[in-house]
């Protein structure tokens, strides 16, 4: 973001529709290939497009290294600070190797909300965390938290063929409309099942600021091809 305005670090920040990929532990997006993949995101990353790319703890300090101008989240975080928590991953730590935001409560790591409260108070304002949901309600309950964004994913459809989008398009509408009455400060992401431009078009049309997405990029066999059509579908 070197050579920005204020004004236009904040543009960027709120109006920017967002391109999430989550690594998970896939094989393809681990160790030297999370790379490989981030390079690739940071080459399909163009001006109308907040590309960020959720990665390993483990990865975290060689992809922020090895991709610069890409923004980089970390998977997940604990709200403990310095001191005896042995195996928890402390924020401060993953702000000092690289992290610029985060995911937390995915389906597959699901977390205690009070837990996740805590969290987003300890974390800096400017911090972005995105507080994944598995339905309507949940995603009530997390609005009232105050995270930057809330990622709405039917477990049932991740890492399947079907889009969100195509098969559960209320979920989304249904999901801006009840965090925006909560508060309006919050942006929704979509993700399960989301692949290509179409589904991401369809997200943005369905009310949603953007996907969080996986296995369309990750397993992709081309990965150039498959991100520059995730980002032709927000031209």
């Amino acid at each position: 973001m070197c050579g920005r305005t204020q004004e236009e670090q904040y543009t960027r920040i709120t109006m920017q529709p967002l391109i999430v990929v989550n690594f998970k532990t896939y094989a393809s997006a681990l160790g030297l290939n999370a790379v490989n993949l981030a390079k690739a995101m940071e080459r399909a990353s163009e001006d109308h497009v907040r590309m960020v790319a959720v990665v390993s703890a483990f990865d975290l300090s060689s992809v922020v290294k090895a991709a610069p101008s890409l923004e980089i989240w970390t998977q997940h975080l604990d709200p403990v600070g310095f001191g005896s928590n042995t195996g928890w991953l402390q924020p401060d730590n993953a702000i000092e190797h690289g992290a610029n935001g985060t995911i937390i409560n995915h389906a597959e790591h699901k977390s205690e909300h009070s837990r996740i409260e805590k969290l987003i108070q300890t974390l800096p304002e400017e911090f972005p965390i995105c507080a994944c949901a598995i339905d309507v309600n949940e995603a009530q309950s997390l609005a009232k938290m105050n995270p930057t964004f809330i990622a709405v994913e039917p477990p049932e459809l991740i890492g399947g063929d079907i889009s969100v989008t195509s098969a559960d398009p209320a979920i989304v509408q249904d999901t801006v409309k009840a965090v925006q009455d909560i508060n309006p400060n919050v942006r929704v992401l979509c993700g399960a099942g989301v692949k290509d431009g179409n589904d991401v078009r369809t997200a943005v049309e369905l009310g949603a600021h953007g996907v969080l997405l996986a296995s369309g990029v990750t397993k992709a066999t081309d990965v150039d091809m498959v991100l520059k059509d995730l980002v032709n579908g927000l031209k």
